[in-house]
């Protein structure tokens, strides 16, 4: 792969290349560790992970907030600070319009121009299937369930056409506001992107913090970039439901002990395969279940990384809201990163 040497500052040369070496000496002292995917995971592995991490009670026998919770209105205060000279960064895709491989369900606009005697007036209509690969979008916690239950032990049986009975979007109405720390995998090991099918593990997730100085913790909003999009630009779409760059499964224990507050991804943060038996995706499993966190999915990294680079600063003011869709298993999202 070549260096964007075209796109960047000579600072985002040099800061690579100190990547490069860095990453060279992490891989002499543990081999095999960084980049390498784990070991097959059973399916009895798994359910023991789902028990392990399990949130359900910590905040009650009827909560629908989920780790949500964790952001308090210190951390929020906290976070507000971060704020020192106002740039703004969308973490948003355009809204798809066009159908392509990882696109089955293309948004819908219709506009429509309506006129009253000479004046005009234009309104549009929207549709989408946000739920995918395409659209920016919070996986709220009635998403995915696992053996018949949702987070919390509330029941699958609650799910029906009219919406979610229980966990639906609507409850976090009033939206998520606090610190977000962009994790810059490809940066990390000095490349424009990760491959199809790597799988970033706790070791990444250490060996960045220890790169940068910040470390992740409570009520934290987590963005991991695997540089899809740079990727796409370079090479264009390919199978990316059948690979895909993305966390491990096993980094969910870790998530619980940080007692991180949403996780969110250019991707969909599982890896594809996943290394679990039988799973598609069981990093989503473990964290919406398990955890009781929100995902967000499919978002556009790219600016924030270039913005983190040019000024030295992986964490930042994290805003964003979903529709307040009673019984919605999640949302569109446009969410914004303030420096």
């Amino acid at each position: 792969m070549a260096l964007r040497l075209g796109s960047s500052n000579c600072k985002y040369f040099r800061s690579r290349m100190l990547v490069i070496l860095l990453g060279s000496v992490l891989l002499q002292l543990s081999p095999g560790v960084l980049g390498q995917p784990a070991e097959p995971v059973s399916r009895v592995e798994f359910d023991s992970w789902m028990q392990e991490i399990s949130n359900w009670g910590r905040w009650g026998s009827e909560d629908e907030l989920g780790t949500l919770n964790l952001i308090t209105e210190q951390k929020r205060v906290d976070a507000a600070a971060l704020v020192r000279d106002g740039t703004t960064v969308s973490l948003s895709l355009f809204a798809n319009k066009q159908q392509d491989s990882v696109n089955a369900n293309p948004f819908q606009h219709v506009l429509t121009v309506s006129r009253f005697g000479d004046h005009e007036v234009a309104g549009d209509t929207y549709s989408v299937q946000y739920h995918g690969f395409a659209h920016s979008h919070m996986d709220g916690l009635p998403h995915f369930a696992h053996k018949g239950r949702l987070y919390n032990g509330f029941s699958v049986d609650t799910l029906n056409p009219e919406g979610a009975g229980r966990l639906g979007i609507h409850n976090a109405f009033r939206g998520v506001f606090t610190r977000g720390i962009l994790v810059d995998i490809p940066w990390l090991r000095g490349v424009d992107y990760l491959e199809p099918g790597t799988a970033i593990t706790v070791a990444d997730l250490e060996a960045w913090e220890a790169r940068t100085g910040v470390r992740i913790g409570s009520g934290d909003v987590l963005l991991i970039r695997t540089g899809r999009w740079e990727r796409v630009r370079q090479l264009g779409q390919w199978n990316f439901v059948g690979q895909a760059a993305g966390s491990h499964a096993s980094i969910a224990m870790w998530l619980k002990e940080r007692d991180v507050a949403v996780i969110g991804s250019d991707g969909v943060s599982d890896v594809m395969p996943s290394g679990v038996e039988g799973l598609v995706n069981p990093l989503h499993e473990l964290v919406i279940v398990g955890l009781g966190m929100p995902i967000l999915d499919n978002l556009d990294l790219d600016a924030l990384a270039e913005t983190a680079l040019d000024k030295n600063r992986w964490e930042f003011l994290f805003v964003g809201s979903p529709l307040r869709v009673e019984g919605g298993t999640g949302s569109p999202m446009n969410p914004l990163a303030l420096f």
